[in-house]
């Protein structure tokens, strides 16, 4: 990757600040009424203490909105893309039985305001207005005052979000789903190589990693052989078997569910 110079030893990611529990979407309980990415969810996080992961989608002009589908169907009272509705349209949604209206990214950071670390997931379901998006998130996250990461699992919005964005960490997620079916059993070598295929997308000047949970243990190796030992956040940890996984090899988890 080209371009982010000196700014670059600036975006290293804060661990004191960062590695702790991170609450998947906010601190949310379908069965209580607290939805995913919404202010009840991230408040009550808050009061926790925890860090939050959330999800941007963008609106038809590329404004964030703090949502994780591409489409509106699962969650709210209306249908089709999120990036197929304007700013003004997205903001008088609610969530299905509920008041509770969709934040963009500029309602969730003064929602925040700094009191826990924010782990920021760009998604790639942004359609044309892909430019203006990351723009838009690039700019809001240089102004935030608040602890904030931004991540994705295109490796180009990483490389881009670092050059807009210099002085905020990023980080590439990973998924097993993204290696060849059958990785686990293939021979050591061959399984080594699909791994670092997979991890070496990053950027050169990533500043962390958020993989899945399955693949804790070799991410660990590879990073053992890479010059810098970088932090690893692992989602989705729900389970007591998750748990465990990512006590042994994770700095933090990306969990729900249950509480840390």
């Amino acid at each position: 990757m080209t371009g982010v110079g000196s700014d670059a030893a600036a975006a290293m990611l804060d661990r004191a600040v960062f590695l702790r529990p991170m609450a998947h979407r906010g601190l949310h309980a379908a069965a209580k009424g607290v939805i995913e990415n919404t202010a009840p969810a991230f408040l009550a996080a808050i009061a926790k203490g925890y860090g939050i992961e959330c999800d941007l989608q963008a609106a038809a002009d590329g404004t964030p909105f703090v949502f994780h589908d591409a489409t509106l169907d699962r969650l709210v009272d209306a249908t089709g893309a999120v990036a197929a509705r304007t700013p003004a349209n997205l903001a008088t949604l609610h969530y299905k039985d509920q008041k509770t209206r969709i934040l963009s990214f500029a309602e969730f950071l003064a929602l925040v305001a700094g009191r826990v670390p924010l782990l920021v997931e760009v998604k790639n379901g942004s359609g044309p207005a892909h430019a203006t998006f990351l723009e838009k998130i690039a700019a809001q996250a240089s102004s935030y005052a608040g602890p904030i990461a931004l991540m994705s699992f295109d490796a180009a919005f990483v490389a881009a979000l670092a050059n807009l964005a210099p002085r905020v960490p990023r980080g590439l997620i990973a998924g097993d789903e993204q290696i060849a079916k059958g990785w686990r059993t293939m021979p050591e070598p061959e399984k080594d190589a699909a791994v670092d295929a997979l991890l070496s997308r990053a950027p050169a000047d990533v500043s962390f990693y958020a993989v899945a949970w399955k693949m804790l243990p070799e991410t660990v190796a590879w990073m053992q052989r890479r010059p810098r030992r970088l932090p690893i956040f692992s989602w989705t940890i729900r389970t007591p078997e998750q748990r465990a996984l990512a006590a042994r090899w994770a700095d933090a988890p990306i969990f729900e569910t249950y509480e840390p």
